[in-house]
C-alpha cells in the first residue's frame, strides 16, 4: 500500500506545492517529540502546545491560500458576468460558446481547488490520528474542542470549504442561462423560480461529484447512507472506480434491497400474534419473547458466516439464505398442527440463520460505484424501514381461519405460509436474474497504484474523461531518502489489509468507538422492549385485539422515513451530530421514564405517547450514531469479514436477544409487573450510555 505522504506528493498541484499541509514536517515533529519524551527533555503539556502551534500555522497557510483562490475565481466570474449581461441583450451563438467555455475554465480551476482542499483535509485527519496513536492519548479531542468550535475557527474552513458552494451556484445558474439563451430564447426559465429545472453541464457534474466526496455535511442521502453503515474509502483510485463499474449490476442490487425488505417483514410479521401462538401451544404468553428472540440469537452467528462467505460469492449465500428461510417459515407454520412449541422456536431459529443482511451491506460497499453508493445505501435503510412497517400491517390482513386439507390457516400460521411462499418466489427470481460480480483482482490494483500517478479527471462534453493534471506536472524529483523511508514506515504502520479476527477488530476500536457501539446496543435494546412486549402489555392493560396491536406497530414503523427526512434535510444542518446524539439519548430516557406504571392508572395515551417518544428518539439516535461510527472507525474495518457493519450488527442483535430474554424471564414471575421489570434494565443501560457519551463527547466529530 502506497503511503499517504507519497500520494500527496504525486497528486498535488505543483504551482500550489508550498500551500499544502507539510505532512513530512508533521511526521518528523511527531518522531522528535517521542524521542524528547523518552529522554525527559519534554513533557506532554509542552508537546501538545507546540504541536498545536505548528498545526495552527499549517491550517492558517491552507485557509489563507484557499480564500485567495476563491477571490481569484470570484473576480473571474465577475468579469465574465459583465460579458454575460451584454450578451443577454444581443445573443450570438459564437459568443455564447466562447462564454460557456470561459465558465468551464473557471469550473476546472474550481475542481483543482476542491482537490487541494480534499488532500489537505485528509492529511490533517491522518496526522491527528498518527499523533494519537504514537502518544496513546487523545490530542485530537483537545485540538478539535479548542479550534473547531471557536467563532473564528479556521479549521472549519478546511472541513466545510465555506465559499466554494457560492462559486458552484454562480457557475450552475450561469451555464443554465447560456443554455436557455441558445436553445429557448423566447421562454426564459430560471433555476431559482423552478428548482427542479437543471442543466447538467459536464463540468458541473464533475464539480458536484468532487464536492460530494469531500463534503461532511449531512444531507438526507448521506444521513441515510451512513445509517446503512457502508464505510467509504478515503482515496478511491481510478482503477477501483473502473472495477466497481464492471462489478455493478442494477437487478442484482435490486435483489439485495428486496432481500433486506423481505427479511424485515419476516422479522416483524409475527410480533402481533406471537403471544397468542405461544398460548395456543400450551406455553405462557411471555414465551413470545423467546419466539421473537430466537431469530436474533441465530442472527448473531449467521452474520459472521454470511460476512465471511461474501468474501468469495454473493449469489450462493443469498440462495442459501432463501432456502433456509423457506424451511424456517414452513416449520413456524406447521408448529400449530404439530402442537409443538419446539418446532415453533426451531423454525424461528432457522429464519435467523437465513439473515443475509451482511451480504446485502457488502454488495453495496463492494460492488456499487461510488457515484451511486450513497443512494444505494439510502435504499437499504428505506427498504428496512418499509419492511418494519409492512410486517405488522400484513399481519393485520391475515386475520382469518380456514383449513387446506389438514393444514390450519389462521392468524398464527398464515405469516409463516405467506413468507415461505414469498421466499420461494424470491429464490426463483434470484436464480434467474442475479449476476455474480467478477472477483476483484487485487494485484492489478496494487500494480496500478505502484506504477501510475493518480490523476484528477474531469468529464468533457463527449462523455470521455480527460486528466485535469498531466503526469508531467505532478512528477517530482525528490532524492530525499529519509522521506522515502518515512513512506515505507507509514505503509507498514497504516496497514490497510482487512481484519481477519474479532480480536484484531476489537484492538482497532478506540474508546469513542466502543462508546458508540454501546449506544447502538442501548437503542436496539430499548426498541426491542417497546416492540416485542407490545402485544402482552396492550392485552393486559387495554385488552387490545391482534389487529389493534398490528396497526399500532405499523404506525410506529411508518415514522422511520419521515423522521429521517426531517433529520437528514433540516435538523442535522443546524446542530452538530454529537449534539443530536446526546439529545436523542436523553429523549429515549424520558420516553422510558414515561412508560413506567406508577401510582396512577395506566392509560392508552400514556402508553402510546411514551412508546412513540422512545421509538422515534431511538430511530433518530440510530441514524446519528451510525453516521458517527462510519467516520470514527478505522479504515481497516471498511472491508473484510470482521468489518464495521458486522460489529454494529452484532451489537444490535445481542441487544435484541437480551431484551427478548428479559421479557420472557419477567413474564414468568408476574404479568402485572412485566412492564416495569422490563423497562428498568433499559433505563439503567440508557443512563449509562448518556454518561459514557458525556465522557467522550469532545472526541465525537
Amino acid at each position: 500500500m502506497v503511503g499517504f505522504g507519497k500520494k500527496l506528493r504525486e497528486s498535488q498541484i505543483q504551482e500550489w506545492k508550498g500551500y499544502y499541509i507539510n505532512y513530512k514536517l508533521m511526521k518528523k515533529k511527531v518522531k522528535r517529540y517521542i524521542e524528547q519524551l523518552e529522554v525527559g527533555a519534554q513533557n506532554h503539556h509542552n508537546v501538545m502546545r507546540d504541536f498545536s502551534m505548528v498545526l495552527d500555522k499549517q491550517i492558517e497557510k491552507i485557509v489563507l491560500f484557499l480564500l485567495e483562490q476563491q477571490g481569484v475565481l470570484a473576480h473571474r466570474l465577475y468579469d465574465i458576468g459583465k460579458e454575460h449581461r451584454s450578451l443577454s441583450e444581443q445573443p450570438n451563438t459564437i459568443n455564447i460558446s466562447e462564454l460557456r467555455e470561459s465558465y468551464r475554465d473557471v469550473g476546472r480551476e474550481l475542481l483543482r481547488l476542491l482537490h487541494f482542499v480534499e488532500m489537505n483535509a485528509i492529511g490533517l485527519r491522518k496526522i491527528l490520528k498518527k499523533f494519537d496513536k504514537q502518544f496513546g492519548y487523545k490530542f485530537t479531542n483537545y485540538y478539535v474542542k479548542t479550534r473547531a468550535n471557536h467563532p473564528y475557527s479556521q479549521l472549519r474552513q478546511v472541513f466545510r470549504h465555506v465559499g466554494i458552494g457560492a462559486v458552484v451556484g454562480v457557475l450552475s445558474h450561469s451555464l443554465a442561462d447560456l443554455h436557455d439563451l441558445q436553445h429557448c430564447q423566447e421562454s426564459y426559465i430560471s433555476i431559482y423560480d423552478q428548482p427542479t429545472y437543471a442543466h447538467h453541464d459536464p463540468i458541473i457534474v464533475s464539480i458536484k461529484v468532487a464536492a460530494d466526496r469531500l463534503s461532511y455535511s449531512t444531507n438526507f442521502l448521506q444521513f441515510m447512507g451512513r445509517h446503512a453503515f457502508t464505510m467509504p474509502e478515503e482515496l478511491p483510485s481510478q482503477s477501483e472506480d473502473h472495477i466497481f463499474d464492471e462489478r455493478y449490476h442494477f437487478i442484482s442490487l435490486l435483489l439485495n434491497l428486496v432481500n433486506t425488505f423481505m427479511y424485515m417483514v419476516n422479522t416483524y410479521i409475527i410480533v402481533p400474534t406471537a403471544d397468542n401462538y405461544s398460548m395456543s401451544l400450551g406455553a405462557a404468553a411471555s414465551v413470545c419473547g423467546v419466539v421473537i428472540g430466537s431469530m436474533a440469537i441465530a442472527q448473531v452467528f449467521s452474520s459472521v458466516y454470511f460476512s465471511a462467505w461474501s468474501n468469495r460469492s454473493y449469489l450462493r449465500p443469498l440462495i442459501f439464505s432463501s432456502i433456509v428461510l423457506i424451511v424456517g417459515n414452513t416449520m413456524y407454520a406447521l408448529a400449530y398442527d404439530l402442537n409443538s412449541i419446539s418446532v415453533l422456536i426451531i423454525g424461528r431459529l432457522f429464519c435467523g440463520l437465513g439473515s443475509a443482511r451482511a451480504v446485502n451491506r457488502r454488495y453495496i460497499s463492494d460492488c456499487v460505484p461510488l457515484k451511486i453508493r450513497m443512494q444505494a445505501s439510502a435504499g437499504f435503510v428505506s427498504a428496512s424501514a418499509l419492511g418494519m412497517a409492512c410486517g405488522p400491517a400484513l399481519a393485520c390482513l391475515l386475520q382469518t381461519n380456514f383449513r387446506i386439507y389438514k393444514l390450519s390457516m389462521n392468524q398464527d400460521t398464515l405469516p409463516g405460509w405467506v413468507m415461505a411462499f414469498a421466499w420461494l418466489v424470491y429464490l426463483l427470481w434470484l436464480w434467474i436474474c442475479f449476476k455474480e460480480p467478477a472477483p476483484k483482482n487485487d494485484e492489478s490494483i496494487v500494480a496500478y497504484q505502484a506504477n501510475d500517478v493518480p490523476d484528477v479527471h474531469v468529464v468533457v462534453e463527449n462523455g470521455h474523461r480527460q486528466p485535469l493534471l498531466m503526469k508531467s506536472e505532478v512528477k517530482e524529483q525528490d532524492g530525499d531518502g529519509e522521506e522515502e523511508n518515512d513512506d515505507a514506515e507509514e505503509s507498514s504502520e497504516e496497514n490497510q489489509k482487512p481484519v481477519t479476527s474479532i480480536v484484531v477488530a476489537y484492538k482497532l476500536l478506540t474508546p469513542s468507538v466502543k462508546v458508540q457501539l454501546f449506544v447502538y446496543f442501548m437503542l436496539k435494546y430499548a426498541m426491542e422492549i417497546v416492540l416485542a412486549e407490545s402485544s402482552l402489555i396492550t392485552e393486559y392493560y387495554f385488552n387490545w385485539s391482534t389487529s389493534n396491536v398490528a396497526i399500532f406497530l405499523a404506525c410506529l414503523g411508518l415514522t422511520v422515513l419521515p423522521v429521517n427526512v426531517v433529520i437528514g434535510n433540516y435538523i442535522s444542518n443546524i446542530f452538530e451530530e454529537r449534539q443530536l446524539l446526546l439529545v436523542s439519548q436523553i429523549l429515549v430516557c424520558i420516553g422510558l421514564l414515561l412508560s413506567f406504571h406508577i401510582f396512577i392508572p395506566y392509560s392508552v395515551t400514556q402508553y402510546v405517547g411514551s412508546a412513540l417518544i422512545t421509538f422515534v428518539s431511538a430511530e433518530v439516535l440510530e441514524g446519528v450514531n451510525l453516521s458517527l461510527l462510519s467516520r470514527m472507525m478505522s479504515s481497516r474495518l471498511s472491508s473484510g469479514t470482521f468489518n464495521g457493519g458486522l460489529l454494529s450488527t452484532e451489537a444490535g442483535t445481542l441487544a435484541r436477544v437480551l431484551a427478548d430474554g428479559t421479557i420472557t424471564i419477567s413474564g414468568y414471575f408476574s404479568e402485572s409487573t412485566l412492564l416495569n421489570t422490563t423497562l428498568l434494565p433499559a433505563l439503567v443501560i440508557c443512563v449509562s450510555s448518556i454518561m459514557a457519551t458525556c465522557y467522550t463527547y469532545n472526541s465525537l466529530y
